[in-house]
């Protein structure tokens, strides 16, 4: 898993959706203008019908459902910054700040927590479902997302994320449902995100780094050891790993013994 090229799917423990609950849903007749989402638009909240909420004016939204800390409370909220954005992003459990983390890693232009709330129909009725996050990528994708641990997954969750998914594909959205990650992907961003922020580069390491990584892949510790000062450019060789300008293998555990290579795909794809 090639940390200079792969997308975020490589990232995910892939979850399947569940075809009974899809079949639960009501998608006859006019389904799209009796589906609704609420938005939080400037002062007040604002309802379109599910055909007509790809022109939402997304940018200019707030989350519909605040959150707050407490003491005893089950799940840990708090504040993620992001690089790709500059500013701290809310997140509600530490599976939703390891998303954004990772979001953070394959780059996106926004990302707006709790976006707005779905009230669609189904067999027995009607219900109601906020989506955790929806991100914006470069080049004009927007990306929907619900984040739960898998052993937490009910089945009412699941006729809400068919709900979700059927609203993405109308708006032409992606959809995931994140209930975990490939092996040791979160400890290796982890590790990547420590150097994230920019570095100043008076020495001039990285231009050391990335010429001897074009000559060929090499290991980590192998790799900054050929520079003039090793122990600094330990931190400029993550720096360049986080911002997929170096590559290696996120699919195993980081480490000097790591093969670095230069980016064959320079900022990778979402």
């Amino acid at each position: 898993m090639g940390s200079d090229s792969c997308g975020l799917n490589d990232l995910l423990d892939p979850f399947e959706e569940d075809t009974a609950a899809q079949g639960r849903l009501a998608l006859s007749g006019d389904w799209l203008r009796r589906w609704v989402g609420s938005w939080l638009i400037g002062d007040g909240r604002v309802s379109w019908p599910l055909r007509d909420m790809a022109s939402v004016p997304l940018f200019a939204s707030r989350p519909v459902r605040q959150f707050t800390w407490r003491a005893r409370q089950k799940h840990r909220p708090g504040l993620q910054f992001m690089v790709s954005t500059g500013r701290q992003h809310g997140f509600e459990s530490l599976e939703e700040q390891r998303l954004l983390l990772a979001l953070d890693f394959v780059g996106v232009v926004e990302v707006l927590p709790q976006p707005f709330e779905l009230d669609f129909e189904h067999a027995s009725g009607r219900g109601r479902h906020v989506p955790d996050f929806l991100a914006a990528l470069a080049g004009g994708e927007f990306w929907l997302f619900d984040v739960r641990p898998r052993s937490l997954v009910k089945e009412d969750d699941l006729l809400k994320f068919a709900a979700a998914r059927e609203a993405a594909a109308a708006c032409g959205w992606n959809y995931s449902v994140v209930t975990g990650w490939r092996p040791h992907v979160q400890t290796a961003l982890d590790h990547l995100s420590s150097q994230r922020r920019p570095l100043d580069d008076r020495l001039g390491l990285e231009a050391e780094l990335l010429d001897t990584a074009r000559r060929g892949s090499v290991r980590f510790g192998d790799l900054v050891a050929t520079t003039s000062l090793p122990v600094i450019a330990r931190a400029h060789a993550t720096h360049l790993l986080w911002h997929r300008r170096l590559g290696t293998d996120l699919g195993r555990p980081l480490g000097d013994g790591s093969l670095v290579w230069p980016a064959t795909d320079p900022g990778g794809a979402p």
